[in-house]
């Protein structure tokens, strides 16, 4: 099927000369809240970029759980696919979309994993199923059906039937992306979008229009 002809213009938006004096972490800080409060389904889901062991590029969302003056943050199982190929390539890159107001940010650092501490605090704060499924799950396993897994949820789920699984497991953690690119998109008219580039220096930003 071809789609050479779906398009759309883009106009609830632009970035000005005088956004390249600003930081990009507290600009993206600020289209996350935009986003959450314009409805976007999942304003905070990002794709995350790695390279695997053999060399080969993987890629997958992940929702970002806070963002730092260094970067952004997310966890996940270290057994996961995406967990072995940061411990071999801490090298990595994000991209978030968000449609209704016609933007994307993408970050390109390199990951840190969390300290134990606080990944145990924010386990500690997500709903209870969420956390019986990362002490159920072999992340990224084979499984042989839907009925397996769903009892294998429950096995873990009865284990903790007298106390609240507030520790994260031990293969379960958080990683910071630590910032040195970002790049702020905003659609425009005619395919003439803006893009800002901005690149870490040892004590601020430096940023740059690019060509859309």
């Amino acid at each position: 099927m071809d789609f050479a002809d779906q398009r759309r213009a883009y106009r609830k938006g632009a970035l000005s000369d005088e956004a390249m004096a600003l930081d990009p972490l507290k600009m993206l800080v600020d289209w996350l809240h935009e986003a959450r409060e314009s409805g976007e389904p999942e304003g905070t889901a990002m794709a995350l970029a790695t390279i695997d062991p053999d060399g080969g590029p993987s890629v997958r969302y992940v929702l970002c759980k806070g963002v730092t003056d260094r970067g952004i943050r997310f966890f996940t199982n270290l057994d996961s696919r995406k967990g072995i190929a940061l411990a071999h390539e801490a090298r990595a890159a994000a991209t978030f979309w968000w449609a209704g107001s016609e933007r994307a940010a993408r970050v390109r650092g390199t990951t840190v994993a969390l300290p134990r501490e606080e990944v145990d605090a924010y386990f500690a704060s997500r709903p209870r199923g969420s956390r019986i499924g990362a002490w159920a799950s072999d992340q990224s396993r084979p499984i042989e059906s839907r009925e397996a897994l769903e009892a294998q949820a429950a096995r873990i789920e009865a284990g903790f039937s007298d106390e609240e699984p507030t520790d994260a497991p031990e293969r379960w953690g958080g990683w910071e992306l630590v910032a040195e690119e970002i790049e702020l998109w905003q659609g425009r008219d005619d395919r003439l979008h803006d893009r800002l580039h901005f690149t870490r220096t040892e004590t601020d930003w430096t940023a740059e229009r690019l060509q859309p």
